[in-house]
Parts: structure tokens; sequence; C-alpha cells
């Protein structure tokens, strides 16, 4: 089967969800040429920008993964359309919002603006219970062989934790807590960045922080799980014939997303920025990689003494 007649199998409306995405990254890609807005130190096309490439790699990648099911695939439907519903309203408040020049996320004003950042919330809490039963579904069906089948459930498993770290962004600050004691509605509740403010100097493009923790990082790192560890078995079948290696190798690829992911959680949640790690994230990082490494070189190896 070609690509293009495999492609016609997967999911049509997650398809669909992800070309509105590419709609929506072409009008963002013109709101950063002709609109010079900045908002909270970011231009005011570039949160809808990311969020488009984000949303057309996610509705591709779960379009193919729900093309795998052979059981269950009516309830599944139901749990894509909620999927698809979700991500549609989500792109919509995130337009408009950048359209009227206010902010999408923790924009608690009081009126329109409040109502708009609770519809959001309560769309991405049915979006991710949505993906927890899509992610049973799967897990629980044997497809392809072994590697990529483990690459598809440790990828889901990460996608929906990375996905959990957002509901942490809605509580309020230090700052914003002091206010709220002292009887004063702060404009924005909740924040990505954890020790500075949101807004800060920040990373090219990603604008993740650069003297702060961000929850940003480990929530993107985990969401695109679900694409890394499929694309590593990708790899792997084209470097190693034996099945069991390749198995091995992605469990232990696995192991270390999952490690990586829980590190930059950790960092982020001290208030330490991403490019300015102490000693004893450096430590952690170190025995992570030498650890996973030798595990690998270990599962090589086995392959090699089978074929002597």
């Amino acid at each position: 089967m070609s690509l293009r007649q495999e492609v016609r199998t997967w999911n049509r409306p997650l398809l669909v969800l992800a070309g509105l995405a590419l709609a929506q990254l072409v009008l963002s890609i013109g709101g950063l040429v002709v609109d010079d807005r900045v908002l909270i130190g970011d231009p005011i096309w570039l949160k809808p920008f990311k969020f488009a490439v984000s949303i057309a790699v996610y509705a591709t990648t779960l379009a193919w993964m729900v093309s795998l099911l052979r059981k269950g695939k009516r309830v599944v439907a139901v749990m894509v359309w909620v999927t698809v519903a979700a991500m549609v309203l989500e792109m919509i408040a995130l337009v408009l919002q950048t359209i009227r020049g206010v902010p999408s996320h923790f924009n608690a004003s009081p009126g329109f603006d409040g109502f708009v950042f609770s519809m959001m919330g309560n769309a991405i809490a049915a979006l991710w219970v949505a993906n927890v039963v899509i992610a049973v579904m799967l897990v629980r069906q044997r497809v392809l062989d072994a590697p990529m089948r483990w690459a598809i459930r440790i990828g889901l498993v990460l996608a929906l934790i990375g996905m959990a770290v957002a509901f942490l962004m809605p509580a309020p600050t230090p700052e914003q807590l002091e206010l709220l004691r002292n009887d004063i509605e702060p404009g924005m509740i909740g924040a990505h960045s954890v020790g500075v403010p949101d807004g800060g100097p920040g990373m090219p493009i990603t604008g993740w922080s650069t003297v702060g923790g961000d929850l940003r990082i480990p929530h993107f790192i985990g969401i695109h799980a679900m694409q890394v560890l499929p694309l590593l078995a990708l790899f792997l079948r084209r470097r190693f014939g034996a099945e069991q290696v390749r198995t091995r190798l992605v469990l232990i690829g696995g192991l270390f997303y999952t490690g990586l992911l829980a590190l930059l959680l950790w960092q982020a949640l001290r208030g330490q920025s991403l490019i300015a790690p102490d000693g004893l994230t450096l430590g952690a990082l170190a025995v992570l990689v030498i650890g996973s490494a030798g595990a690998g070189a270990a599962a090589i190896r086995t392959k090699e003494k089978a074929l002597v």
C-alpha cells in the first residue's frame, strides 16, 4: 500500500482538524508579518502560530493511530469527535482573543474574557478524558509489530502526562494569591512560568523562559512523545532486523523519555531555567543518559552474541 493509499484509511475528522490547524498556521504567519502588536512580551500572533503547528502534528498522528484499531471503533469514534470539538473551540477562542488583542490563557477578567478562558479550560479537560479513552483502547490491542506497539503505548501515556502538566498552570501564583487574600481580583489567574512573571526574557520562537522555570517545556516534551517514540521504532526497523532487540531498545528509549519528562517537570517546578541547570539537575541528567546508553549498548551486544 502506498503512503497516499494508507493516509486515506486514517481517521477523517482528525485529518480535517489537522487541515483547520494548517489554515490557522497560514493565518498566524500572515498576522506575524502584518501585525506588529506585542502581548505579554511576544508578538501577538506567535501563540496561535505555535498552537497551530502542535495541533496539526498531534491530529495527524492520532488520525494514524486510531486507524490501527480493530475493536472499540464506535467508542473511539465518539471520543474523536469530542477531541475535534474541543480543539476547534480552543482554536476559535485563541484566534478570537488574538484579534481582540487580549490574552486567551489565564485571563480571569470579569465578563467575556473570563468566560472564554473558562470555556477553554473545560474543553481541554474534555479533550484529556477523550484521549484517555482512546489510549486505553489502543494500549489493549495488539497492533503492528512489538516495537511499534510499545512505542505507541508509551508515547500515548507520556502524551497524557504531558497534557496533564497544563492543569498545573491555572494555579494562582504567590503574587496572585496575595491579591486574592486582600480581596483584589487579579486580571490574570495562573501562569506558565515558575518563579518569574510571564512575559520575561525567553528563547526564540518557543518563548520558554531563560530566567526561571517554565511548565510549557515538560508540557511540550510529554505531548510529542507520541511522535518521537514511533519515529524511534521506525528508525530502529532500518537498523536492526531482530524484533526482540528493537523492542528492548524502544522500551529503553521509553524509559529514557519518561525520565527526561520527569526531570524537566522537576526542573520547572523548582523555578529553574532550562538553559541554567544546577549541579543537581545535571547530575540527574548524567545518570539518566549514562544508564540509558549502557542499557542500549547491552541490548545491542545481546544481538551480536546471538549471531556468533
